[in-house]
Parts: structure tokens; C-alpha cells; sequence
């Protein structure tokens, strides 16, 4: 497999050169160059910002992870990447990297896939051979809604996977879910999200069997939540130390979102007999500022979360928009450099505020 390698040492070389450089050109280069070191890798899904979004700064990327498949509990595979994005990667040398699911994060389905283990063979064979076709660099595993009693039984499957693509020359890596602490947390909710969300990892196992791990470190807050930051710098801090306790950081790719997130009002015949509850949606960069201007609303910075946000008032209900901007950016880089990890995993490409290829 000479281009997969040959695209994997391609994009090394793009990081490591910089750094190598870096002390003769200290005097000339901008001091965010040392953010060349670290690896660069950004989702991709389908639709035209993303595109758009991959084109424009190709070069600034390392490795490409488009969401592209879906196992079932049967273990059939489908889905297919952008040939439009595949070709653009090819040209410029820069890996990919596709991500395989379970569609709507159904977690009986997974524990079905999970125990099976004439699907899980299915499965393996099946994304071997998707690499073999497509020169892809490998695959990375982002199972959610993981109950914890799945736990063992994910780890085998990791494992099982990371061995056949290692054998067949390719790469394996694992988005998840963050996670600040051993305990749980002191409400029911946190209680909820860590016996079908958070526990069902074996960090240091799944750091072991692949190459690297994805640590989703946003999401603070969801449409479940009050509103608050997606990625507050010192929780965001908290779930890298906390993964840094099971793998080596080399290992590590700290998970940095680009997109807002907005809270309001939602009225729904199906929420009985409540008919109407607070919610939340996801926003482009470019979007929330949309909102905010039209709805005469007022810009924050949180000093202590290194997060934007605003509010405004829609028939006297108060809204509320989260956003991540350039400033928001760079602050998680540095927190990145500081920690000394393998680099960053950008949810998601065509999301962003433009200016944060400035800190790239």
C-alpha cells in the first residue's frame, strides 16, 4: 500500500518540517507557526460548506475524516465518501480517513453488532476491503450511545478491527465521548449520560489497540442542557487531563468544535403534556451572527469559558447562542501545545469563523 504511506509521510513531513525550522525562523515567523506540529485532522460531511469549506484550505489539512458509513446489526456496511472530496485529497496528498457509525446512535442495535460474532467478522472484512478499494488511510470508529455493560465487548471489537487493518497495512483510530472524571457527577443526568455514554470506553485499552483516539471535548452543553459553552476552556482541560491518565499523549487528538449553538423555545404536540420545552440547535459560525444581528442581540466573551455568546429577546422570551470563533480557537490550540498531544480533531468542516485558518 506505497500511497498510503507515501500519503502518510507526506503529511508528516508538513508538520515536522515547520518545527524543525522553527528556531531559525523565530525571528520572521508568527508565533502560532508551532501549531504546524500538531496533526490536523477535520470531519467532513456531506453538503456544500463542507466542500467549499475542504477546497479552500486543503493545504492546512492533514488528514481528512469524512462521515461516510453505517454497520447495521447484521453487520452490513454501506455509505460511500464524496468523489468529489476523494479526488481533491488525492491531489494534495492528504489522507483519508472515513468514519463508520451506528446510525442514529441506536444503542440495542450496537449491543446486537457487539455480541455477534459471525457481524463483527462481517463488519471487519467489510472495511478492510473499503480501504483496500479506496487508498483510504484507515477508518475510525465513532460508536455512541455505548452502554456501559458494552464495555468488553466494543474493546474486542476494536481490537479485533485494529488488527486486521494493522495486518493490511492500514490505520484505525476512535472518536470518544468526553469524559472529566472517574466518578459520574452529582445529578441523575450525569449519572444517565455515564452508564450510556462515557463508560462503556476502555481508555487505555482502545489507546493500546489503535493508533490514536478522538476525544470528543465538546458538547458541554446540548439541547438536554441549560445553555452554556460547547467547549469551555477549563472543562475542556479537565477531559484532556483526564484521558492523559490512560494513554500517552502522542496518542491524544483533542476534539475542537467550530460550530454555535442556539437555545430557545420549542413548542411540540409530541412532548405530552408538556406540549412545549427549551431546546437547542446547531449553528453555523456565520448563521448565529445572522440571528444575532436581526434580533438586536448583545456580544459577550466569558472570560473564564474563552467563549462568545449573546442573547436576545423573541416575543419576551430571552435566547440564548453559544458560539466558537477565532479567539475561542486558538485558545484550544494552545491548550493543545501546552498538553503536548498528537494534535486536534475539528468538528466541523464549513462551520467554522473563516478567520480561524488565520491561526492555521
Amino acid at each position: 500500500h506505497g500511497s498510503v504511506m507515501t500519503a502518510y509521510f507526506r503529511a508528516a513531513a508538513r508538520r515536522l518540517v515547520p518545527a524543525l525550522l522553527l528556531p531559525l525562523a523565530a525571528a520572521v515567523v508568527p508565533a502560532d507557526a508551532d501549531a504546524q506540529a500538531l496533526e490536523r485532522l477535520f470531519y467532513y460531511v456531506d453538503s456544500e460548506r463542507s466542500f467549499d469549506s475542504f477546497q479552500a484550505h486543503i493545504d492546512r489539512i492533514d488528514v481528512v475524516a469524512p462521515v461516510a458509513y453505517s454497520v447495521d446489526e447484521d453487520g452490513v456496511v454501506w455509505g460511500e465518501v464524496d468523489a468529489r472530496m476523494m479526488e481533491l485529497a488525492r491531489a494534495h496528498d492528504v489522507p483519508v480517513m472515513p468514519l463508520i457509525h451506528n446510525p442514529g446512535f441506536v444503542q440495542e442495535m450496537l449491543h446486537d453488532l457487539l455480541v455477534n460474532d459471525e457481524a463483527r467478522a462481517r463488519t471487519i472484512a467489510s472495511l478492510v476491503e473499503l480501504c483496500r478499494r479506496n487508498d483510504f488511510y484507515g477508518i475510525q470508529f465513532d460508536f455512541e450511545n455505548l452502554a456501559m455493560a458494552d464495555r468488553d465487548a466494543f474493546t474486542r471489537f476494536y481490537r479485533e478491527t485494529a488488527e486486521a487493518l494493522h495486518d493490511a497495512g492500514y490505520r484505525i483510530s476512535v472518536a470518544v465521548v468526553h469524559r472529566p472524571d472517574l466518578l459520574p457527577g452529582p445529578t441523575r443526568y450525569h449519572k444517565w449520560i455515564f452508564k450510556n455514554w462515557r463508560a462503556g470506553y476502555d481508555l487505555a485499552a482502545l489507546a493500546e489497540a489503535g493508533d490514536f483516539v478522538s476525544v470528543m471535548s465538546y458538547s458541554q452543553h446540548t439541547r438536554r442542557t441549560p445553555p452554556g459553552p460547547q467547549a469551555g476552556l477549563p472543562w475542556v482541560r479537565d477531559v484532556a487531563e483526564h484521558f492523559l491518565q490512560y494513554m500517552p499523549p502522542e496518542k491524544l487528538s483533542l476534539g475542537i468544535p467550530t460550530g454555535s449553538q442556539h437555545w430557545y423555545t420549542s413548542q411540540e404536540d409530541r412532548i405530552d403534556p408538556e406540549r412545549a420545552r427549551s431546546y437547542s440547535e446547531s449553528l453555523t459560525f456565520r448563521r448565529a451572527n445572522v440571528l444575532i444581528d436581526r434580533y438586536g442581540g448583545e456580544r459577550f466573551w466569558s472570560e473564564a469559558a474563552q467563549v462568545p455568546y449573546a442573547s436576545f429577546q423573541r416575543g419576551g422570551t430571552w435566547e440564548w447562542i453559544f458560539m466558537e470563533d477565532a479567539r475561542s480557537f486558538r485558545a484550544k490550540l494552545d491548550l493543545a501545545r501546552e498538553l503536548g498531544v498528537r494534535g486536534f480533531s475539528v468538528w466541523v468542516l464549513g462551520n467554522e469563523d473563516p478567520e480561524i485558518w488565520e491561526a492555521l
